[in-house]
């Protein structure tokens, strides 16, 4: 799979199974398998390519909004055990109740 975005630490690329149009894993190089594992500068540089990503989206597709979020753990819904750092571009109109957010992993607390 082809680099979107790449730094020192960290790369991004398109997600196979995508959620919407232009989802983007940013990925470290060094295999870790959980967030709370990176080092302070891979979750910088994550942070980075989250910013660059955006840009790049907002450039080519025109999202109205994003969600970022990360799997930690089986229980959270992990199923590959190398962390990546999930950038979804949101469009109007791609859901019927959008409100929640990313409580939406969890349907029946999405709403507060």
């Amino acid at each position: 799979m082809p680099w979107v975005l790449r730094n020192e630490l960290a790369f991004a690329v398109y997600d196979r199974t995508p959620v919407n149009p232009g989802h983007l894993l940013l990925i470290p190089f060094r295999h870790v398998a959980d967030w709370f594992d990176c080092t302070a500068q891979e979750r910088q540089a994550l942070l980075e390519l989250a910013a660059e990503g955006r840009a790049l989206l907002l450039r080519e597709r025109r999202p109205d909004g994003f969600n970022l979020g990360v799997n930690c753990g089986q229980a959270a819904g992990q199923s590959i055990f190398h962390v990546h750092l999930h950038l979804i571009p949101r469009y109007t109109g791609d859901m019927a109740e959008p409100l929640g957010g990313v409580r939406g992993v969890i349907p029946a607390r999405q709403k507060y």
